[in-house]
């Protein structure tokens, strides 16, 4: 394992990651973009499709610089085709952040790159089916993460953490890789990421992150020993995103709303509803995924049983009805007057009070009215007795 060429990519992903972020950040607040007419630019989403192409081109050049070095090994083919898979799907949210595109070609082209990296990995037809469904669900789940400041970056980090060590535990620097260029360029990118966030992920690094995950793993399961339990032990590194989408759709289809349209139904917004802080939220779900992630990593390495895999998916479903219990769809306030119900009386309308009756002007002798003194309070000396 070319442990050198590994660490060397991970700093040149780090280094290159925070660079970028700094300089899009500054460039985005002096050219203005966001900023609304008389309003001050947003901080958290002035670089929306700006900021997530950082972490491609950061842990993109590095992975590609250490495979072009030999820091693969002999499975640079696997990582070439990771690469241009996870390009294919950075380039597609970037065209879905400018002009939203539907649900059925952002599934397919998610699939069409995960077929052309399964197939450049080399896996059996039955393993590349199971592999190509695995990857689109599992980056579809990663897309749906960035709901809050820090919590892709934080589940992804940690997620990438895990399979680095799976991937070290076999001593396969060709697969670790990846990982390790992932892991720098999330943390990297959290610095200007955490709450109050400068730039966010957007589509783009969305779907880059849960498909070199979900790849990543896919290449490690392959690639796994016989005696390594890959298949239960791979799957739970990825249990807060696909809790996440199993709490999206169940919300949805119990309050018969649209499945595929965006609502604030996450697990980041319930925990917002019960007054967990924007930071917090994002700990929660680093310390929920780092769970998921030590079980999982233990199980690998044959430290644990492969029965106790089942914990933090069972774990995750306590906490996915737990939290289905927080209301996450505000009725809009009702703004009419209450109708009266189906038999109901009308009510009587109030009595008129009776208009008071006139007063009588006061008279002269002769009979005539009197003059009302002017508005300026002065009285009107000799009036009365001139008309009369």
């Amino acid at each position: 394992m070319n442990v050198l060429g590994i660490i060397a990519s991970a700093v040149a992903a780090l280094f290159i990651t925070v660079v970028l972020a700094k300089g899009v950040r500054r460039t985005a607040l002096r050219s203005g973009i966001g900023r609304e007419p008389g309003a001050r630019p947003s901080r958290a989403g002035v670089v929306r499709r700006l900021g997530g192409a950082t972490v491609v081109i950061g842990v993109g050049t590095a992975a590609a610089a250490g495979s072009g070095l030999g820091a693969t090994g002999d499975g640079g083919r696997a990582v070439t085709g990771l690469l241009t898979g996870a390009g294919i799907v950075a380039a597609l949210g970037l065209v879905h952040e400018v002009r939203p595109l539907g649900v059925p070609l952002r599934v397919a082209v998610q699939a069409a790159a995960a077929t052309l990296a399964v197939c450049l990995a080399g896996l059996s037809p039955v393993a590349g089916v199971l592999a190509v469904i695995w990857i689109v669900l599992v980056t579809q789940a990663f897309a749906l993460l960035d709901t809050s400041d820090g919590a892709l970056a934080t589940v992804g980090a940690v997620t990438a953490a895990g399979l680095l060590a799976c991937a070290a535990v076999d001593g396969r620097s060709g697969i670790a890789l990846l990982p390790a260029a992932l892991l720098a360029g999330l943390i990297g990118f959290l610095l200007h990421n955490w709450h109050p966030a400068r730039i966010r992920p957007g589509a783009s690094a969305s779907l880059f992150t849960g498909f070199l995950l979900a790849s990543s793993g896919a290449l490690i399961h392959a690639a796994a020993p016989p005696e390594r339990a890959a298949w239960a032990a791979l799957p739970v590194l990825a249990t807060v995103a696909l809790s996440d989408a199993a709490l999206v759709l169940i919300s949805r289809r119990r309050a018969a709303r649209p499945l595929l349209q965006d609502g604030g139904d996450h697990i980041t917004h319930r925990l917002r509803r019960i007054r967990v802080t924007v930071p917090g939220t994002a700990v929660v779900l680093g310390l929920w995924a780092g769970l998921a992630v030590a079980v999982g990593t233990l199980v690998y390495a044959g430290v644990l049983h492969p029965a106790l895999a089942l914990v933090p998916p069972a774990g995750s479903a306590l906490a996915v009805l737990a939290l289905l219990r927080i209301p996450a769809y505000v009725a809009p306030p009702r703004t009419g007057t209450r109708r009266p119900a189906p038999g109901t009386p009308a009510p009587a309308a109030p009595p008129t009070p009776p208009a008071p009756a006139a007063a009588e002007p006061a008279r002269t002798p002769a009979g005539r009215p009197t003059v009302p003194p002017p508005p300026t309070g002065r009285p009107a000396v000799g009036l009365t007795a001139d008309r009369s």
